[in-house]
C-alpha cells in the first residue's frame, strides 16, 4: 500500500457534485493498493498514519499525533499512486491491485484507521471521479510505503 499524507486546515471529497465526505483540521490521505498487498499492509499503515507526529505541540514543534489533537482523517482511493512510467510518458497502472483485492482492503484500511481514531473516518467513493477541495497546513506532506518503509 502507497499513502500520501497532508496535513490539512480542511479538506473535502465531492461526487457529481455531492460532498460524500470532509474533515476539519487533520490529515487527508491518498491510499493506494498495490498487487500483493495484505491485512498486514492496512495494520501497518493505518497504525502509522494515526501516529504521526505532524502537529504542532505547545512549543511550536512537530511532536503530536492526530490521536492527540482530536483532528480527522479523510481517506480518497488513488490507483495512481502505483502508476509506473519507466516506459515512457504515459502511465502503465499494472501494478494496481484489481477492484477484487483493493476494495476489501481500502475498507479495511478506512474501519482500522477509523477505530483507531475512535471516530467515523470519511472517505471518497472508490472508483469515482471525484473533486478534492484541501486547505493545505504547512504544507506538509509525507509519502509511506508498506514496501519501502524507510521511503
Amino acid at each position: 500500500m502507497r499513502a500520501v499524507i497532508q496535513r490539512v486546515d480542511a479538506a473535502s471529497v465531492s461526487v457529481e457534485g455531492d460532498v460524500v465526505g470532509e474533515i476539519g483540521p487533520g490529515l487527508l490521505v491518498f491510499l493506494g493498493v498495490g498487487e500483493g498487498d495484505t491485512a498486514d499492509d492496512v495494520a501497518w499503515l493505518a497504525a502509522k498514519v494515526c501516529k504521526l507526529r505532524v502537529f504542532e505541540d505547545d512549543e511550536g514543534k512537530m511532536n503530536r499525533a492526530v490521536t492527540e489533537t482530536g483532528g480527522g482523517v479523510l481517506v480518497i482511493s488513488q490507483f495512481t499512486l502505483f502508476g509506473n512510467l519507466k516506459k515512457g510518458t504515459r502511465p502503465s497502472f499494472n501494478r494496481s491491485a484489481p477492484p477484487e483485492l483493493a476494495i476489501p482492503l481500502y475498507e479495511a484500511f478506512i474501519a482500522e484507521t477509523s477505530r483507531l481514531l475512535g471516530k467515523p473516518v470519511p472517505s471518497g467513493r472508490f472508483a469515482a471521479d471525484m473533486t478534492i477541495h484541501a486547505v493545505n497546513d504547512g504544507p506538509v506532506t509525507l509519502v509511506l510505503d508498506t514496501r519501502q518503509k524507510d521511503f
